[in-house]
This record gives C-alpha cells, structure tokens and sequence, in this order.
C-alpha cells in the first residue's frame, strides 16, 4: 500500500455529473479507494451543477423525460453527436461549461490531481493557458464509447473492457495511456457470498429462484408491474423488485399485488444502498443497461436480462453485453419470461450464463487499480521534478 507520510498527502479533486447515479457512484468509489490507501484530501465536485445551475436542472430533466418518454429523441441526440470531435463547434462548446468554475476551484485547491467521472472537460481547455493545471483523468463509465470522451489533454484514461481499449487507441490515444481497469464498484463487490443473513434481511425463501429486478436509481424500466406478473404465474419462483428512489412506483406495485396469489414471492425494496447483498443471492437480474449496474452484475457473476433498451449508450451497452454472451435482451414481457425461466430451472444454462459473465470482469478492485496507479504516476512526476 502507498502511503504519504513525510510529506502533505497529495489532494484529489474528483469532477462527476449527477445525471443519473453512475457517475456518482464511481466517484465515490474512487474517493473510497483513495482513502483506504491513507489519502484524505479528497474535493468532490459536481461541475454543472455548480458552475451553471440551471442549465443542468434542465438538462437532467431533459435526460429523465425524453429517456421516458421519448427515448428516440434522446437516442437520436446521441447517435448525432457520437462521433463529434472535441474540437467541433458542439463539441467546444460542451467542453465549454464550468471554465470559469474550475478555474477558481483549482486557484483555491491546488489539487494534485483530477479524476473526471463524467465527459466535461472544461480542465484540459484550460492547459492551453499558462494557469496552473494538474495532470487529469478520466474513467469511462460506460461500455461504449461516444467520443465525447476523446480529449487530447486527457492525460489518462481507464475503461471497461479490452475492445474499449483498442477503440481508444485507434482514435490516437498512446496506448500508455489507457489502462483497463474495469468500471469502479462500491467496496461490497467483493466477492460477496450469500449468505442466511442476507435471505432473511430481504425476506426471501433460500429454497426458491431469485429473479432481481432493478428498476434503476429514478425507477423507469418499462413494464415492470407486467414483467412481475408474467414471472410470478410461475408458482416455483420469487420476484424481488428494486424501485430506487421511485417511491411512486413501488407504492403502485405494493398495492397492486396485495391480492395477487403471487404476493407471498414479491418483495419491492426502495433504494437499496447494500445491493451487493440482493445480488448475492439472486439468480439472475433484469435492468435498464447502465454501465455500473452492469458491471455490478458482472462482478456478482449475476446472468442479466436486458428489457427494452432506450437508444443511446445503454443500447449500445446491451448490445455489447450481447455480443459477448453476457446478456439477453428482449423487447417483449413473454420472451421475456420464456428466456428467464429456461435459465433459472436449467443449472447448466445457468451455470454456462454466469461463466460468460465472469469473462468480462475487468477487475473487482478497479478503484483500488485506478488509485495505485495514479498514486504510482504521481511519484514518478515528483521524481522527475526532484532531478
């Protein structure tokens, strides 16, 4: 473990978005990592949101309605810009937002490094001046690359998976600045085990088939009332459903299956912060295709079903997951009732599932790898000053 003790500890400034959760979680992953490697100069920033307030409000509301209500929209937004340059007219002025910001944070700060969870690179516009400017990361958080992450004064990045990689590279990004670290996880990824504790805390029988379903942080998978009804018609399995901060939604649900005769095998959660802990003992998962989510399932070797992905980034996650064997998608309530049934009465489908699954961990301690070698470049650049 590295460790800075003679000297000041070297300060973090990590820059997330909170459009969605993911971002979020994998700064707070890095800045967990960070401190469990003896650093607590951690500044955590949500750029947007501080720098223009009301442009942000209106762009996550944007993200919420068109993702639910009019997903060709938002998948036509992306499709349009995914291969902008950063250079382009949209692509400068995206880049754009926060310059004033950072500029006064970094005044104020004097951060060692910066760590960005989300495509805004205001910071590396900057080194085109002669301010100060530390070295700067970035972690992809998806499966997919839109080329909004593609910025030349982006000193490192670390992605998912090899494919990520080997797109980078073809882009012109030096290969010595890539590292495959996987997508950063709350410490509970683990290798967490099942365990009795954990069946009798989320109230579910050890005796049954598990089926997760994560309705995401807002609670927007389509059809879920139709997707636990359809699943619960099979007497031989239990239903647990995970409606984030949708509290709407699982009152809705609660109250819709009061006199189902399935009830006694639903069980709907709110946001569940442990859901390490639910993916231990599931069998398999059903979620909207977000890039932590996945790689949570990944690293829980959690066989996933993907239902009716928006167009956009999740789409192209799910169709990567798919390509790799590592996910169904479906688009239908029955298909997809039909294809998890088949997997959780057949052990060695499943068994095979979750063998493709596994294949695509990165790394369940990617935070811990995006940390050392961060901390490992940053000696080195002390070195090379020193001499």
């Amino acid at each position: 473990m590295i460790r800075f003790e003679e000297k000041p500890q070297p300060k973090l400034l990590i820059l997330y978005a909170s459009y969605g959760e993911g971002h979020l979680q994998v700064a707070r992953a890095i800045k967990s990592a960070w401190e469990e490697h003896g650093n607590y100069r951690t500044v955590m920033v949500d750029l947007m949101a501080e720098s223009h307030p009301w442009i942000n409000e209106f762009a996550k509301r944007f993200y919420l309605k068109s993702y639910t209500h009019m997903p060709s929209l938002y998948g036509w937004v992306y499709d349009f810009t995914r291969l902008m340059k950063h250079d382009s007219l949209f692509g400068g002025l995206l880049h754009s937002f926060g310059t004033e910001k950072i500029r006064r944070i970094l005044a104020v700060e004097q951060p060692d490094i910066v760590v960005h969870t989300f495509p805004s690179f205001a910071l590396p516009k900057l080194k085109k001046r002669k301010s100060f400017h530390p070295p700067s990361y970035a972690v992809i958080t998806d499966f997919d690359l839109h080329r909004r992450w593609v910025h030349p004064s982006v000193d490192r990045y670390y992605v998912a998976t090899e494919d990520l990689r080997l797109e980078l590279s073809s882009l012109g990004i030096p290969e010595r600045a890539i590292q495959v670290s996987g997508i950063p996880l709350k410490r509970g990824f683990r290798a967490t085990a099942a365990s009795s504790e954990f069946y009798e805390r989320y109230k579910l029988n050890p005796n049954q088939p598990i089926i997760l379903i994560m309705a995401g942080a807002q609670g927007v998978l389509p059809d879920v009332s139709q997707i636990c009804s359809s699943l619960l018609q099979n007497a031989e399995v239990q239903v647990a459903l995970v409606c984030g901060h949708n509290l709407f939604m699982k009152n809705i649900i609660e109250q819709q299956f009061q006199a189902h005769e399935g009830a006694s095998r639903l069980q709907v959660y709110g946001f569940i912060e442990s859901i390490h802990e639910l993916m231990a003992i599931s069998n398999c998962l059903i979620t909207k295709p977000g890039g932590v989510t996945l790689s949570e399932a990944i690293a829980a070797e959690l066989p996933i079903f993907i239902y009716k992905p928006v167009p956009g980034q999740e789409k192209q996650n799910a169709l990567y997951l798919k390509s790799k064997g590592a996910a169904v998608v479906a688009y239908e309530v029955n298909e997809l009732t039909e294809q998890i049934l088949k997997l959780v009465h057949d052990p060695l489908r499943l068994t095979n599932s979750r063998q493709s699954t596994k294949q695509l961990q990165a790394s369940q301690t990617a935070a811990d790898s995006i940390v050392l070698d961060i901390l490992s470049n940053l000696r080195i650049m002390e070195k090379a000053i020193t001499l």
